[in-house]
């Protein structure tokens, strides 16, 4: 007699199959290929019972779950019995995989299959394979020799009957509240991922997902799955819609090159068979703004954080409008190490081979050994923002538990002025909230020098302060591309946000030059920063300036021979004093708040010292001309040169300075003794006598139409010089002086002569590139004009 056949729903996850959606390596050391979870659980399972005669059949009631295996039961197929085992294992509390197999010698086919314990057997470690190659992230143990398993073969009919079962395990079971954790049992079922692909089109992030799928379902452990899970569900997801759109982005890219030769574009793979892992490529306009702008580069990576149906990477930076600049962009599918290494080596091809000084990216140990890699002489930072924004997810129990710790936790990162302080100031926040063993925050301390701002200040970032955050950072692209743009949407909306950062850098060039700034002083500095300088930069630099009204500058006693240093603070305030090195003879100053090296801008603390040491300019060298309204100019103009006032303003200051400060050292010295002092005073009044004699013939000569008139020795003089033939009568030692004050006049006459063409031809070539500036403004709002008319 045939057993009677009865079909039933085991309800494993409705249907759906989860493949490798919710896996993470990194969590959990199963080899992929051996979880249960990779096959999808049948719609229906057919049970028999073939232990005695009357073939004894199993009802689907509610208690049908409780069914425990026993050898002699039978199965439609290998893939009920696989998925009838596992759903014991969840009942029971332990994750499942496929272990052995056995195949026919005549066919081929599998006839005899093992199904055990996740637990069972021992990792196998291969030493020649570990050995000579460091392991980054060591997998834990989780094989510990548990013999649980469940044995079926294939009969003659087709049917799979048990031919061995194992109940004991040598391990802890897992609790039911906590089975969904376990690998084959983490299945995201088809409803789950349809109400995945609504929020996630809708822009909501990994989290927020999971939050409304543990209300929708009544608990995380009704979910079936876990936010890992979810995550890389949605990057699975946003790969597979890109592999059918890649060609889009192909055809885009072939299309600006063909119209444009120097559009610059490259591919890692195989172009002609679409076997692509990362596309980049970099406009004209961008490769031409590098040249200006290249000192400081972001490469914004804000796409992995899953919020973006994009893998879309942009290098940017910093404009002398401060404004964020573009670089270059990237597709990036694959997001190995060489594929980081690829793309920086492309780019930096693309950019004529010449690295920043610094970049910026987010917090990854992958992209770091990629930088480490291609930019071994570039500074590389970690975006503090980043950071942050990652401490309140590692940190939230304590966010909640402490409202004060966020606030201390950015003055930590961000106030201290030392190392010595961030370091005290770190250990205090750690032990005050109990956290010196959390292994994050421990991570980012060992990382502190590529983030925290105190270890940067040496390196330029082209950041108004330390504290700001960058405007490039994760903002060019900012009101464009977002969470539900697609592949199809991406190219309008990239050329759109192109169009608009060109016209807002148009508009801060008009403005820059049309509309000059209100000085709040009588300084020549000042006025000298108010030509030079874009209107943001200056603006910023003013408040620089008038900052130093409330400050004060006295020098410091450890002095040596060429450099003093001055210790600068607010009156009352000694305990928060800055120290700036100032070299006189050489016009260079340095501060211990290491602005300029940081920004580009001199501090107050520096602009103090000038005001007490009657330096009335910017040195040429304190002018960075990036930040300057010619800094896209292809003339190099300097700039003082252009105002002759101004050239003689710095002059007369360098002139006063290196007199005074030799003048301090003759007095220290000649008051050591009478002998000493007498020795000075009589040097002194010899040197005011030849002084005053200077100054009575200097000013006997005067500039007529650009040349000197002198008296009629001194014409004589020349006419002798011009002409050789005249005898020259031999010289009194008056006389030989009076040689020599004519032949330094005759110097000083052609070295201005020489001044005044230079001033006049630099005036020319400023006024070319001034004249060239406001021509492309009128021919941008020509432009902007004309496409609002169409």
């Amino acid at each position: 007699m045939e057993p009677e056949v009865l079909e039933f729903d085991i309800g494993l996850g409705g249907g759906g199959s989860s493949g490798r959606d919710g896996v993470d390596d990194a969590n959990i050391g199963l080899d992929m290929d051996e979880d249960m979870a990779d096959s999808p659980a049948p719609s229906s399972l057919i049970a028999y019972n073939n232990n005695g005669g009357g073939g004894e059949i199993y009802l689907p009631e509610g208690d049908l779950l409780d069914l425990e295996p026993y050898e002699g039961m039978e199965f439609e197929s290998e893939e009920a019995a696989k998925a009838f085992y596992n759903s014991y294992a969840r009942r029971v509390g332990f994750s499942t995989r496929v272990s052995s197999s056995r195949r026919s010698r005549r066919d081929g086919a599998i006839i005899q299959r093992q199904f055990v314990c996740a637990k069972e057997g021992f990792r196998n470690l291969n030493e020649k394979r570990t050995k000579d190659r460091e392991i980054k992230r060591p997998r834990i143990i989780t094989r510990v020799g548990c013999k649980a398993s469940l044995s079926v073969k294939m009969q003659d009919s087709g049917k799979w009957i048990v031919s061995g079962f194992v109940r004991e395990h040598n391990h802890e079971l897992v609790p039911p509240d906590q089975v969904h954790c376990l690998r084959s049992h983490r299945q995201i079922s088809g409803p789950a991922k349809t109400l995945i692909d609504t929020l996630q089109a809708a822009g909501m992030g990994p989290r927020r997902i999971m939050s409304a799928l543990i209300k929708e379902y009544g608990g995380i452990s009704k979910v079936g799955f876990t936010e890992v899970d979810c995550r890389n569900y949605m990057r699975n997801n946003r790969q597979r819609s890109l592999e059918g759109d890649i060609q889009l982005l192909l055809d885009y890219l072939r299309q600006m090159q063909a119209e444009n030769p120097n559009f610059f574009y490259a591919v890692q793979g195989d172009e002609d068979q679409a076997l692509i892992s990362n596309v980049f490529w970099a406009d004209p306009k961008s490769r031409m703004n590098y040249t200006y702008f290249g000192d400081t580069v972001t490469f914004d990576t804000t796409y992995r954080s899953n919020r973006y149906r994009l893998p879309f990477a942009p290098f940017t930076g910093v404009n002398h409008h401060g404004q964020p600049v573009l670089f270059g962009c990237a597709f990036l599918i694959n997001e190995s190490e060489a594929s980081f290494v690829w793309l920086f080596k492309t780019w930096l091809a693309a950019m004529s081979g010449c690295p920043p000084v610094s970049i910026t990216t987010d917090h990854d140990a992958v992209i770091r050994s990629a930088v480490m890699q291609v930019f071994p002489e570039t500074r590389h930072r970690f975006c503090k923002w980043h950071i942050f924004k990652k401490c309140q997810e590692k940190l939230s129990h304590v966010f909640l538990k402490h409202p004060t710790f966020e606030a201390d936790f950015h003055k930590c990162v961000n106030l201290p002025e030392s190392i010595e302080e961030f370091e005290s100031c770190w250990l205090s926040l750690v032990d005050r909230y109990e956290l010196r063993d959390h292994e994050w925050l421990q991570m980012i301390y060992n990382d502190r020098r590529q983030w925290v701002p105190v270890y940067l200040r040496d390196t330029f970032f082209a950041e108004m302060s330390t504290t700001q955050r960058s405007d490039s950072m994760n903002s060019y692209f900012d009101g464009f591309v977002n969470a539900s743009t697609n592949l199809n949407q991406f190219f309008k909306l990239y050329e759109k946000a192109l169009e608009s950062r060109s016209e807002k850098e148009v508009k801060a060039d008009y403005d820059t030059m049309n509309n000059s700034p209100a000085l709040k002083t009588p300084s020549p500095m000042e006025k000298q920063a108010s030509e030079l300088y874009t209107r943001k930069l200056f603006t910023r630099f003013q408040e620089e300036l008038v900052g130093t009204l409330t400050f004060m500058a006295s020098k410091s006693d450890d002095d040596d021979d060429d450099i003093i240093t001055y210790q600068v603070a607010k009156f009352g305030e000694d305990h928060k004093a800055y120290y700036v090195k100032f070299n006189v003879l050489e016009m260079k100053a340095t501060c211990s708040c290491q602005m300029f090296e940081f920004s580009g801008l001199l501090c107050r603390h520096v602009l103090a010292v000038f005001r007490v040491t009657n330096v009335l300019t910017l040195p040429s060298h304190y002018i960075l001309k990036r930040w300057t309204r010619n800094a896209k100019s292809s003339v190099i103009l300097d700039e003082r040169a252009s105002d002759v006032y101004t050239s003689y303003l710095e002059s007369h200051t360098v002139r006063y300075n290196t007199l005074r400060y030799e003048a301090f050292k003759f007095v220290d010295e000649g008051s050591k003794s009478l002998n000493t002092y007498n020795v000075a005073i009589g040097a002194l009044q010899e040197a005011a006598k030849r002084v005053a004699l200077a100054t009575k013939n200097e000013g006997r000569s005067m500039m007529v139409n650009g040349r000197i008139r002198g008296n009629s020795t001194r014409d004589a003089s020349r006419a002798n010089t011009i002409n050789p033939k005249i005898p020259s009568q031999p010289l009194s030692e008056d006389g030989m002086d009076k040689k020599i004050r004519e032949l330094t006049n005759e110097l000083e006459y052609a070295s201005r002569k020489c001044e005044v063409y230079r001033t006049n031809l630099l005036s020319v070539l400023k006024d070319i590139e001034d004249h060239k500036l406001q021509l492309s403004i009128k021919v941008q709002n020509i432009k902007i004009s004309m496409k609002d008319g169409l």
